[in-house]
């Protein structure tokens, strides 16, 4: 038995006018994912409690399969995991983008596609230069670079001022807007701001700014530090879903791999116990080599029982507003990426199944990610009776399905049980 999980993250959206009020999924032409459609379950989940936010951390979590109430510590420690960045019960992770801010409002939460050369380079002059600032030099901080603008911050140590009190907010909800609300604050928020405040001094002097601006970029004027955490403790994937696994025995254990580019991503699966396949080509963004990663899923699946592709691209076009780079990366999926992978499980006669769903919705009018319904699709030979038949696959063929999960997280057993065709 094999499974696949593809994660179209944030693809879920509202109807757009300029689509002809419908939704990128629903004007996206996507024939592979229709030819799934025909024979398959489509539903829906809420992934995301109301009472916590709507980032892909907490989202992704809850759609495979963990219940965010109970393990969720922060975003930033999920990445530490990633970067393989050891941290003690007392350690606080931040994630720290590098931004673009003017006039205090948010003109780019990733510096404008910054690379990961530059952001590389920033990252090591503050971390070199903050220590010699009298504000800054008795903190015990260390910055890590990690890909493009997603970067992190560690606080190392005994006597953390920080706690649950402490609110920091996602830079990526203030695109266009202004940052005066989004400052931290609560419980320790004053150091926080502190190292924002000393980060802003050192990039106002940067050569990678002025070549940035000199180029007709925008340059990174400051580090947003958010989503703070201390370590979780995540019950193994295989362990967590033994039962369910191989049609109940629990006999084999469940081996799984993630491909994708992003450093949240790559933690989660290695806090679960899954392998992260490097992919050359994948980038995070839209220009990701999709047929890459379909093949290297398809090829994966010789060695795993279950591999997960998470595509960051229409989460990127949502947060830019751009409809139609959104669908075009949903179509891409459909072209490049969903074939070579498609082809391989259906080899399997023995069993196969795929879920393709989104972890959250980030509409293009927004900006930004939010609460809400996502849709699924199930397809495979052993769905057994609950086929329920469509001709696309979107929000509002989800909307109309009777198969819901209002914990999202209840998902995930569905999927993995195995059901003879009868």
């Amino acid at each position: 038995m094999r499974y696949a999980i593809i994660i179209p993250d944030g693809c879920a959206d509202e109807p757009i006018a300029e689509l002809g009020s419908v939704t990128p999924l629903q004007y996206a032409k996507t024939p592979n994912i229709d030819s799934l459609a025909h024979s398959s379950i489509i539903g829906r989940s809420y992934n995301v409690p109301s009472t916590m936010p709507p980032g892909s951390d907490v989202a992704t979590l809850s759609l495979l399969g963990y219940n965010v109430a109970d393990v969720y510590t922060g975003r930033a420690p999920l990445e530490a995991a990633a970067m393989g960045i050891a941290m003690s019960p007392d350690d606080w992770a931040f994630r720290c983008n590098t931004v673009t801010i003017e006039n205090d409002v948010m003109k780019s939460f990733t510096a404008d596609q910054i690379t990961s050369a530059e952001s590389t380079k920033l990252i090591n002059v503050v971390g070199g230069e903050l220590p010699k600032l009298a504000e800054t030099r008795d903190l015990p901080i260390k910055f890590f670079a990690g890909v493009s603008y997603r970067n992190l911050m560690l606080w190392s140590g005994n006597g953390s001022p920080f706690s649950s009190a402490t609110i920091t907010k996602p830079p990526h909800d203030y695109t266009d807007q202004s940052i005066v609300n989004a400052l931290p604050t609560g419980q320790g928020s004053e150091i926080v701001r502190k190292i924002m405040q000393a980060a802003h001094e050192v990039l106002a002097k940067e050569t990678v700014n002025k070549n940035r601006i000199d180029a007709g970029k925008l340059p990174c004027t400051d580090f947003w530090l958010w989503g703070q955490g201390k370590r979780p403790d995540l019950e193994l994937f295989a362990k967590r879903f033994s039962k369910t696994f191989n049609n109940g025995t629990g006999d084999k254990d469940l081996r799984g791999a993630m491909i994708t580019a992003v450093d949240l991503l790559r933690g989660i699966a290695k806090l679960i116990g899954w392998d992260v396949i490097e992919v050359p080509g994948a980038t995070g963004y839209i220009d990701t080599d999709y047929a890459a990663k379909g093949e290297y899923a398809a090829k994966a699946l010789e060695d795993y029982d279950l591999v997960c592709v998470h595509v960051e691209s229409p989460d990127e076009s949502g947060h830019e507003g751009d409809v139609q780079k959104k669908v075009k990366a949903l179509e891409d999926i459909d072209a490049k990426l969903l074939p070579p992978l498609l082809n391989k499980l259906q080899s399997y006669e023995d069993g196969w199944k795929i879920l393709i769903s989104p972890d959250h919705p980030t509409p293009c009018r927004t900006k930004t990610h939010s609460h809400g319904w996502v849709p699924w699709l199930q397809a495979g030979n052993k769905l057994g009776n609950a086929v329920n038949n469509n001709d696309r696959y979107n929000e509002v063929t989800a909307a109309s399905s009777q198969v819901e999960y209002k914990n999202g997280y209840e998902l995930m057993t569905d999927f993995l049980r195995i059901c003879d065709n009868v």
